[in-house]
């Protein structure tokens, strides 16, 4: 297959990732699910885990994933190449007591997740989607198909709506969902149905709301992408055709790292700054005979790949960016570089992620801020500070950054895939 029929199909698969992938809780489910179809064994952290050597194992931790390979001829001291990226994307969280309205209209309370851009989810259908615990104990996914809506207000009842639109974040932000009085009616049931459980049933729920429609490829040769949730999930799903098709025979060990709360700002049980990972890596060197010095050698000799969508120029607004320095769509995967350490990446990361395009035969471009205009951060440092491995900021050019719908470039998204081999391989 032709590369750029190669690239149109992983896009096509990304659409239906993410499809699948509504909250962060689903889209762990759907790494577990993809990785089991390819012959990866799942595992619980409560149980005792099989030998690691010549293994494929995945465990999921609440709205992260964490899968690896082991060669055949691991020992204590055996590397690994990580490639990390994160399950959750900036936008709304249903409140406690989340059905409300007025004036005839039914309402839900939702609390703003993270730093979306607001204007970006108006009239647009919108779901529901998350996990529910239910009175059994048991945990479930819910996720409503399109529900709500964003209206926004006439042009004819806001003359000065194109001057310039700033949403209150309280009073309206609030999306509709159907007709009628709020004190007879329970959003709540609409989630339990599509769980296939009773509403009385459920008794604590993390639920976010999700653009309903799916991603698109357009625009001349098909070069663009757009779909919601790219930040992150075009870097997980990189992450899992990647290790999906990897030979472990030789070399390091493989790890995909799907981290929840990114956005926030990575600081729980399943995020970036919390344990998972290392309680992970701890078992698996376990395994494999390693006391604390062997694993410390091991980790001195690995690399992580820290995986984000960064900004591409924007025509409109080129003056938001280096003058010099101005990655695009179609051109590769961008290597991420900040004076004051936001991004992990140096000049031996910069070296070896050089190589390892190069291997895979890929493009790349780098990607530095405007002075005037200071850039976020991701698990990157996060990742190096908290284990010492060293550590590389990547990712793909986007514009539309944190927008309910953000737009990529094709062969972009194939390429990171096509680099993730590269960097499981060695």
């Amino acid at each position: 297959m032709p590369a750029a029929a190669s690239a149109l199909a992983h896009a096509d698969d990304l659409a239906d990732f993410v499809a699948a992938s509504p909250s962060s809780y689903h889209a762990a489910e759907e790494v577990a699910r993809r990785l089991e179809a390819a012959g990866f064994a799942r595992l619980r952290e409560e149980d005792a885990w099989p030998t690691q050597a010549g293994g494929r194992f995945v465990v999921v931790r609440d709205g992260a994933a964490i899968a690896w390979t082991v060669p055949s001829d691991a020992v204590a001291t055996t590397p690994a190449h990580i490639f990390g990226a994160h399950t959750d994307s900036p936008g709304f969280k249903l409140k406690p007591q989340p059905t409300t309205g007025s004036k005839g209209w039914l309402q839900a309370a939702v609390e703003v997740y993270g730093g979306p851009l607001l204007n970006s989810w108006l009239d647009r259908e919108l779901r529901l989607a998350g996990r529910l615990a239910l009175a059994d104990g048991r945990v479930v996914l819910a996720d409503t198909g399109a529900l709500l809506r964003l209206p926004q207000l006439a042009v004819h009842l806001d003359r000065e709506a194109n001057s310039g639109l700033a949403l209150d974040k309280q009073f309206q932000t609030q999306p509709v969902w159907g007709l009628g009085d709020a004190s007879q009616a329970d959003i709540l049931s609409e989630l339990a149905a599509s769980a296939g459980v009773a509403a009385s049933d459920v008794r604590g729920y993390d639920v976010v709301v999700a653009d309903a429609a799916r991603g698109a490829v357009f625009g001349k040769d098909d070069a663009f992408f757009a779909s919601g949730r790219l930040d992150d999930l075009a870097s997980v799903h990189a992450g899992v055709v990647a290790l999906a098709s990897h030979e472990s025979a030789g070399g390091p060990l493989a790890v995909l790292a799907a981290f929840d709360h990114e956005e926030l700002g990575s600081e729980s049980r399943s995020g970036a700054a919390g344990p998972f990972l290392e309680d992970v890596l701890e078992r698996v060197y376990a395994d494999l005979g390693a006391d604390a010095t062997e694993r410390r050698r091991a980790f001195a000799a690995s690399w992580c790949l820290s995986s984000d969508v960064g900004h591409s120029v924007h025509p409109n607004y080129a003056h938001k960016h280096d003058p010099v320095v101005q990655p695009v769509l179609g051109s590769g995967p961008i290597l991420k570089i900040n004076a004051n350490q936001r991004y992990a990446t140096d000049a031996v990361g910069s070296a070896a992620w050089r190589g390892w395009c190069e291997g895979a035969g890929v493009r790349t471009q780098e990607f530095v801020s405007n002075n005037n205009v200071p850039c976020g951060s991701t698990i990157g440092p996060i990742t190096a500070t908290r284990l010492g491995i060293r550590t590389v900021d990547v990712g793909i050019p986007i514009l539309s950054m944190h927008s309910a719908r953000e737009l990529a470039g094709v062969s972009d998204l194939f390429d990171l895939s096509r680099v993730a081999g590269a960097f499981f391989a060695g």
